[in-house]
């Protein structure tokens, strides 16, 4: 596939409108893994800002351990989905399209708003919708396998995390 000119931010507005030919793009693009490694560290501040409070450090903190766990998890699916499902990707495609997923997160930062209720209830279905898809385009599985993958690797991230 030919290398795309496609920005972060259109990625991300991509992606957060679910569009399926986005995932495909972020995928096929090895160039894109520091843009989700961005779009990540974008959310995790976006979080900081909006639980207000949290300051600078907190922020960075929590920048550092957002992109520490998108790591594991898409590890942990990577490891499912390919090896006990079938799929066919690799881990960075995988960690990219897990990346963009996480692009509707930088509506976090309204939270510092105090009507922002409905929608910080949203954003983590908005996620969890945009990482299945993201993570379904990736492997090349069905909507079942990848239930499953997400299943099991939320068991398995419970686990490895259980003592942090």
């Amino acid at each position: 596939m030919a290398e795309s000119t496609s920005s972060m931010v259109d990625r991300m507005v991509g992606a957060s409108l679910l569009n399926v030919d986005t995932f495909e793009e972020v995928e096929h693009d090895n160039d894109a893994t520091l843009q989700a490694a961005g779009v990540v560290a974008l959310v995790a501040v976006a979080q900081g800002i909006g639980a207000s409070g949290a300051g600078l450090i907190g922020a960075l903190t929590g920048s550092v351990a957002a992109v520490i766990g998108w790591l594991v998890w898409a590890g942990i699916t990577y490891v499912v989905g390919d090896k006990l499902f079938g799929g066919t990707a690799t881990w960075g495609e995988v960690l990219r399209t897990l990346g963009f997923a996480q692009a509707p997160g930088v509506l976090f930062v309204f939270g510092i708003l105090p009507l922002a209720g409905l929608l910080l209830w949203v954003l983590p279905f908005w996620m969890a919708v945009a990482g299945f898809i993201g993570l379904r385009q990736a492997l090349d599985i069905g909507n079942a396998k990848t239930l499953f993958t997400v299943l099991i690797g939320v068991v398995a991230y419970a686990v490895l995390t259980a003592n942090f």
